[in-house]
């Protein structure tokens, strides 16, 4: 259950950990959850299923969310400016379906929003948006070692190269949202 007042919104933009490391860094987030969504397989996946790609899963995080502080639009415009949402299934030299980049919805004035973000944001990209739009149906917790990664990984090779600079990128270009 969601606290009074607070609302979720699930997304995946590529590795969790990035998208995780993110929204830790904005006014309004209250918890960020890495996690598993969007599969076709029954019961609780694993992080090394996922990996696969045979479960349909994406690599997600659930982001719970003051919206009198932070806007679900604009929670979904940091998100889309924070990956890149033109790359099919890929993020960087992360490749396949488990990273693909998509919204899933909690209710249908989020599907609307969304709608309108995605129609707005193309205008930002050069290449067709592929984001995929779908309904949270299941959301499924990632493995304790997956959680609040980056902060505890900061020196790891993988953070310093690909998370490093997303972070420097989230506060040159969103800097008003941050904590």
């Amino acid at each position: 259950m969601t606290p009074e007042g607070l609302e979720q919104a699930t997304v995946g933009g590529g590795c969790f950990w990035c998208t995780e490391a993110v929204f830790l860094e904005v006014k309004g987030v209250t918890a960020v959850v890495s996690g598993y969504s969007g599969g076709r397989v029954p019961g609780k996946p694993t992080y090394r299923e996922v990996c696969s790609g045979l479960t349909g899963h994406a690599e997600v995080v659930q982001i719970t969310f003051d919206p009198s502080v932070l806007p679900y639009r604009d929670l979904l415009r940091i998100f889309m400016g924070t990956h890149d949402p033109t790359t099919l299934n890929r993020q960087g030299a992360d490749r396949g379906t488990q990273y693909r980049s998509v919204i899933f919805y909690h209710n249908e004035g989020q599907k609307a929003t969304a709608r309108e973000v995605l129609e707005e944001m193309q205008g930002y990209y050069e290449d067709p948006i592929v984001t995929e739009l779908a309904p949270l149906q299941r959301f499924f917790e990632a493995e304790a070692e997956h959680q609040d990664y980056y902060r505890r990984n900061t020196a790891q090779g993988y953070c310093q190269y690909v998370i490093s600079p997303k972070l420097r990128k989230l506060r040159d270009s969103y800097a008003s949202f941050l904590k």
